[in-house]
């Protein structure tokens, strides 16, 4: 990979400022938890696995903010930064993995000095990043089994490098792919409201130099239509124990396309996604943004003032109308119930 998303360095962590991309490529430096929190909420970085990675690291810059000479004082300090971390972006999950596993790393280390514990929490966000780039690695490898020789691919959003530590889970399906030599083509859909699918993945595939076209979201239908799409691949923000999956707004449209014109459809995830606490995706709870990323690009108002406004920003997909999902652990198809749970180690 030619960028990093995010990383921990001389105890500040940096992040590529999404928001910049894809005029520029700037990367940003937070030196305390706070900043971090405004960072994920302001989709400086997004995606749910970088949100989880953030969100850890985060916590560790909140540990050494705090000032304590107890542990029950430092603790007390620590669950407010949590808490913090946890109201930044309510339905990608793997923010709030990330903050219970801090925590328990933190609870494991009550005995050592305050200090050491500080150093704990570091060394846990460090690793998570790196878990993240193996996990995606082994999503992309499954993944691209699936993909046959000669594809045209149809994503949706972002769910690349940007997305998570730096490889991907859709888009690390479609770089396994050409990794793998198989002649490979993309479509990309432009995501409206945030045009994730314009900005940020149409950058990262012609960074890779893959064969990459820009479409907008009402034209995905015409293409499917046409035969020109071989299979769909998304990523998730959650996923329910039936399989029914949280992602960014209209992958649910695509979804239904897609069963309409035969096309396989599937969604590339780690286990960190999977919420097998949700019965079902009418549980996952929907995130509202502010009616200006609608009314509004780039600061320039494209609808009249005064007009009302919905801004979901993600939608649920039936697992019905889902092929397989692909986890670092192996493809998930037909009865997600069990298949999901299997793959999470349960």
């Amino acid at each position: 990979m030619s960028f990093r998303t995010i990383e921990w360095r001389d105890n500040a962590v940096i992040m590529i400022d999404q928001t910049r991309l894809p005029e520029e490529e700037v990367y940003n430096t937070y030196e305390d938890f706070k900043s971090v929190a405004e960072a994920i909420k302001g989709m400086v970085i997004r995606g749910a696995p970088a949100i989880g990675v953030a969100a850890a690291m985060g916590i560790a810059l909140g540990a050494r903010e705090i000032i304590a000479d107890t542990h029950e004082s430092f603790f007390r300090q620590l669950e407010n930064v949590c808490e913090v971390m946890a109201r930044t972006r309510p339905t990608a999950v793997n923010l709030f993995w990330a903050i219970e596993r801090m925590k328990r790393v933190a609870e494991a280390g009550r005995s050592k000095t305050l200090d050491q514990i500080r150093e704990v929490l570091k060394k846990e966000a460090i690793r998570i990043e790196e878990e993240d780039l193996t996990i995606c690695r082994n999503i992309g490898k499954w993944g691209a089994t699936l993909i046959p020789q000669e594809a045209t691919i149809l994503t949706h959003c972002n769910a690349g490098g940007l997305a998570t530590a730096g490889y991907g889970t859709a888009l690390g399906v479609i770089r396994a792919a050409h990794e793998a030599g198989k002649d490979i083509k993309v479509f990309a859909d432009e995501t409206r409201p945030w045009l994730q699918g314009a900005r940020l993945t149409a950058w990262e595939l012609v960074k890779e130099g893959i064969p990459a076209t820009l479409i907008s979201d009402n034209m995905a239908g015409f293409f499917m239509n046409r035969g020109e799409i071989t299979c769909c691949v998304v990523g998730a923000d959650r996923i329910a124990a039936n399989g029914d999956t949280a992602n960014k707004i209209g992958t649910y449209s695509v979804a239904v396309l897609a069963k309409e014109n035969n096309i396989p459809f599937y969604v590339a995830a780690p286990v960190s996604t999977l919420d097998l606490s949700l019965s079902d995706g009418s549980q996952i709870p929907i995130e509202e943004r502010h009616a200006s990323e609608v009314t509004h690009i780039k600061g320039v108002a494209i609808a009249p003032a005064g007009i009302s406004v919905r801004n979901p920003a993600f939608d649920v997909t039936p697992a019905r109308y889902i092929t397989a999902i692909i986890t670092e652990n192996g493809i998930v198809s037909g009865d997600y119930l069990f298949g999901l749970r299997k793959a999470a180690g349960i």
